[in-house]
């Protein structure tokens, strides 16, 4: 088929925001009750959450909320997905602190808006089809060194120490730290651990309940009941009077602009990658597709829109996506809402928040460290072939001890050198074939050959991979199961012409095996190569309480039937 291009009106149509699809597929009355609850559910969650960010970057509290107010209005309006919610976010804090440490409050303002020009670029050049295949180490790699940079930098205020000035590098920062322990406040370790507590014990057994701000709301009473002697958000901030400046270009030069050129990448780096990763797990959750490249303009013009205000760089945030969908949001509008419920706080409620203790908030960004470390995922990856191991610990090493920029760089850089050293060898090996056989049939192997609709009995679907199963690859696996709708009762996996698979391939199967027991789905695979049975019986993925092996497509034909006669 001769390739042609699409018309214009059909390429502009993968930026149209997800809210204007909402509102012409029908949107009443029950829908805005819905968002209204999970956008004040949402607020909720993220009010406690903003400040704290915006604290441990080395900014004022009300940062914070601003950019949850205006970078959440326009992720959320003009966004590709329709859960989407946005503000500040863990990833942003060391690089955040970093740039104004460095170069100050108007640095921070020039980089951002450098950042939200790049993100609006790389969404019309449709860069977006392309971040997904950034490989799964480096990902977990960085994500889990800014946590243990994000833990390290809330000792002080957890333990309330006597120290003025925290180094920013991660080895001299731990040695001032040791240094001042026997500093430590009791009162202040009290609330901190008090904090921590709560947000454990209500995790555990009231996962529904806003832990964030009940843990923040008993350790204010706690602290203002009982007069204990510790920071808190108008001792430290005294006299902050929260508002929004009017837009204003920052001061620009061509030095500027060359010192924060890689700074603005990071960010856009980081807002393209963690947005994307939200919208899919949303779409995971719900069913639903987003648009890739209209979110990454819809980020764009969000970072932009908080530069100028004088606000944070912004992003979507997993875990408030994940609430607001929880909570039944019905499509964009809820996390419009969640930013005017932030907006009415700021103007009604500012100054409650100067009883809010600074170790809550430590707490708080710990549990938040934690849940950025991906320890599970760590762990998992860990299991992987010698050569993501290596990615996955380069990569954190150097977020934590040198700098997140340069671990980014050389965590893709050192993946794209194994990827191409393992495509070699898969050559190799697919070329390691019997050339004089192949040339005297007429045939495709017998268990390569293609399974007729009329083989395969009620319930039952066959699935074919065929070639290297490698990071660039394993989101399809995912994209073609989404095509299918209704799952199966029993899914046939081919396995006979994949020679290799990594450690982002790994993942990919092992979350088809457990979407498959989510919805009672039994996998067969047939015909597995020694060298990705090897990879997958090592990270645990083929268990056979949940994975049936077999030798080819015919035995597996013979299984399916047999599930298949048994009622469901």
């Amino acid at each position: 088929m001769p390739f042609t291009t699409p018309p214009a009106e059909s390429r502009w149509a993968l930026f149209i925001p997800k809210l204007v699809t909402v509102l012409r597929e029908g949107y009443g009355t029950a829908d805005f009750r819905s968002d209204f609850i999970a956008g004040l559910t949402v607020a909720i969650v993220a009010l406690p959450l903003s400040m704290a960010l915006a604290i441990a970057s080395g900014a004022t509290p009300d940062k914070g909320i601003i950019t949850a107010v205006v970078a959440g209005f326009f992720i959320s309006a003009l966004g590709g997905s329709r859960f989407q919610v946005g503000g500040p976010t863990g990833a942003f804090v060391v690089v955040v602190f970093n740039v104004i440490a460095q170069h100050g409050y108007d640095g921070l303002i020039l980089a951002t808006l450098m950042a939200g020009l790049l993100l609006i670029a790389a969404g019309l050049f449709r860069v977006g089809t392309y971040i997904k295949y950034i490989p799964q180490p480096v990902v977990t790699g960085f994500t889990a060194g800014i946590a243990i940079i994000i833990a390290s930098s809330q000792i002080k205020d957890f333990l309330g120490l006597a120290i003025d000035k925290v180094p920013g590098d991660f080895f001299p920062k731990i040695a001032a730290l040791g240094g001042a322990l026997s500093t430590t406040s009791p009162a202040t370790l009290a609330v901190a651990a008090g904090s921590l507590a709560v947000i454990i014990l209500i995790r555990r057994y009231r996962p529904a309940w806003p832990q964030f701000l009940i843990a923040v709301v008993l350790a204010s009473v706690v602290v203002y009941a009982f007069h204990l002697s510790t920071d808190t958000i108008g001792s430290r901030y005294a006299g902050l009077q929260p508002g929004f400046e009017m837009p204003t270009l920052p001061h620009v030069t061509f030095e500027r602009l060359r010192d924060l050129v890689p700074t603005s990448f990071t960010i856009a780096f980081l807002a393209g990658v963690e947005s994307l990763l939200s919208a899919m797990v949303a779409d995971s959750m719900t069913g639903r597709r987003h648009r890739s490249n209209c979110e990454l303009v819809a980020q764009g013009v969000a970072n932009c829109a908080s530069a100028l205000i004088g606000g944070l760089p912004a992003t979507g945030a997993i875990a408030r996506t994940a609430t607001n969908i929880r909570a039944g949001a019905k499509g964009p509008i809820a996390g419009i809402l969640h930013a005017v419920f932030l907006l009415i706080f700021m103007l009604v409620a500012w100054p409650l928040t100067h009883f809010i203790p600074l170790a809550a908030l430590a707490a708080v960004l710990m549990i938040v460290a934690w849940n950025m470390s991906e320890v599970e995922r760590f762990t998992h990856l860990m299991k992987a072939p010698i050569g993501d191991r290596a990615v996955l610990l380069v990569t954190f090493g150097l977020t934590v001890m040198v700098d997140l920029t340069v671990a980014i760089e050389v965590g893709v850089v050192l993946a794209s050198v194994l990827f191409m050293h393992r495509m070699s060898e898969a050559v190799q090996v697919q070329a390691n074939v019997k050339l004089l056989d192949d040339d005297v049939s007429d045939d495709t192997p017998h268990d390569m050959r293609p399974v007729t609709q009329a083989e395969l009995p009620p319930g039952v679907i066959a699935s074919v991979i065929r070639g290297p199963f490698f990071f660039g690859v394993a989101m399809q696996l995912g994209e073609t199961l989404d095509r299918i709708g209704k799952p199966p009762r029993v899914l046939i996996l081919r396995m006979r012409a994949v020679p290799m698979v990594d450690g982002s391939g790994a993942s990919a199967i092992q979350s088809l095996v457990d979407r498959c027991a989510r919805h009672g789905t039994k996998l067969i695979i047939t015909g597995i190569q020694p060298q990705p049975r090897q990879v997958l019986q090592a990270m645990g993925i083929l268990d056979e309480s949940r994975v049936i092996l077999v030798p080819n497509i015919e035995v597996g034909l013979a299984r399916a039937r047999e599930i298949v006669s048994v009622p469901a």
